[in-house]
Order: C-alpha cells, then sequence, then structure tokens
C-alpha cells in the first residue's frame, strides 16, 4: 500500500519513452498568444496584467542592472504556477516533484548569481563570506560557515519545492483514500473527511502559487546580494 502511494511521483512513460519532456512542455501550449490588435480578450489582458504586477514588485528592491532578468524571472514564474497547478489535476504527473528537474532549475540560475557578483563587485560578493565587526578568532569559523550556507541555496530550493509539493499530494492521496475506505462504513466521517479533502486541495492550490514565488523571489533576492 505504501508504496502505491509513491507511484504517483515516478515518471511516466509509453512504450518505454518517459513522457516527462511532454509534461513539461505542455504549460508553454496552454498560454495564450497575444495577438496584433490593439484591443486584447479578457484572458490575455488578466494575464498581461499579472505579468506585469508581479514583475513591479519583484524588480523593485533591484537596481537597474537586475532588470534584465525580468523576463526570465516572469517566465519562471508562470511555468512553476502552471506546472503545480496542472499537477493537482486527477491522473496527472507534477514534474516539480522531482528533485532533479528543481535542482535543474535552481543550480544555473544561483551560479548565475554568484557568478554575476564575482565579475561585476568581486570586493562586495567576497565580504558576504565574513559580517563585519567579526572578532579575530571566529574569523575562519565564520568563513567556512558562510561559504557552506552559500553552496546550500541552490539544495534548499530545490528541497523547498519538492518537499511541499510531495507531502500536499501525499496528503490528498491518503484522505481520499480513507474517504472511500470510509464511506461503507460509516458515510457521516466520510462526507467530514470528504469536507477536509475538499479544504486540503483549496490549500494546495495555494501552496501551489506561493512555493513557485517563494522559488523566484529568493532567486531574486540573491540576484540582489550580487547586482
Amino acid at each position: 500500500m505504501m508504496t502505491s502511494f509513491f507511484d504517483q511521483f515516478a515518471s511516466p512513460s509509453f512504450l518505454g519513452v518517459p513522457l516527462i519532456a511532454v509534461a513539461i512542455a505542455l504549460p508553454w501550449i496552454m498560454f495564450p498568444t497575444p495577438p496584433s490588435r490593439w484591443l486584447n480578450n479578457r484572458l490575455i489582458t488578466l494575464q498581461t496584467w499579472f505579468i506585469n504586477r508581479f514583475t513591479n514588485q519583484l524588480l523593485l528592491p533591484l537596481n537597474t542592472g537586475g532588470h534584465k532578468w525580468a523576463l526570465l524571472f516572469a517566465s519562471l514564474m508562470v511555468f512553476l504556477i502552471t506546472i503545480n497547478m496542472l499537477g493537482l489535476l486527477p491522473y496527472t504527473f507534477t514534474p516539480t516533484t522531482q528533485l532533479s528537474l528543481n535542482m535543474g532549475f535552481a543550480v544555473p540560475l544561483w551560479l548565475a548569481t554568484v557568478i554575476i557578483g564575482m565579475r561585476n563587485q568581486p570586493t562586495v560578493a567576497l565580504g558576504h563570506l565574513l559580517p563585519e565587526g567579526t572578532p579575530v578568532p571566529l574569523i575562519p569559523v565564520l568563513i567556512i560557515i558562510e561559504t557552506i550556507s552559500l553552496f546550500i541555496r541552490p539544495l534548499a530550493l530545490g528541497v523547498r519545492l519538492t518537499a511541499n509539493l510531495t507531502a500536499g499530494h501525499l496528503l490528498i492521496q491518503l484522505i481520499a483514500t480513507a474517504v472511500f475506505v470510509l464511506l461503507p462504513m460509516m458515510p457521516t466521517v466520510a462526507i467530514l473527511t470528504a469536507a477536509v479533502l475538499f479544504l486540503l486541495t483549496l490549500l494546495e492550490v495555494a501552496v501551489a502559487m506561493i512555493q513557485a514565488y517563494v522559488f523566484v523571489l529568493l532567486l531574486s533576492l540573491y540576484l540582489q546580494e550580487n547586482v
């Protein structure tokens, strides 16, 4: 039984061909393309408003040099939200529950922010490894600790996104299984459990959006330190 609960996180395949590439490419097909007309429909207008508001809020603390990342951050945000939301549908696969995919997003982007800091302002970038006013005996220890915390950042990004989505999917499947088991024996308890399942599903919709936002927000904070 426990093995079946985790089967939903296995990459699906058809005739031996993994379908994770299809799951990753599907969100891009669903996005509406803005037409060349002056007036857009309501869906495209809402999409444009959301992306503009998100971009303005995200890049507010960054200087002009960090605004070059606006397109990348907005695209990543919309992509992660769409994948997370599609994964809540029945009989679907959520690619962001795979740690390898999340690390594939986190490591290159984090490394890019570090390289930009080392190239543009190496003194300030290296100064983050040693807080100001540190006593001399503690300098080697603090440098080691700050270096370890710097390299843990991409791992924390990937694990946070993976753990939150995995835990949510497992809770939904566990409670849904409890509803089906309790329905013939205790219908009243099953109805109450179904109500809890509905509330949990609403919570998971919020978690899917919030975790995508947190992922991009932390990347922007890392960029802020190095720009």
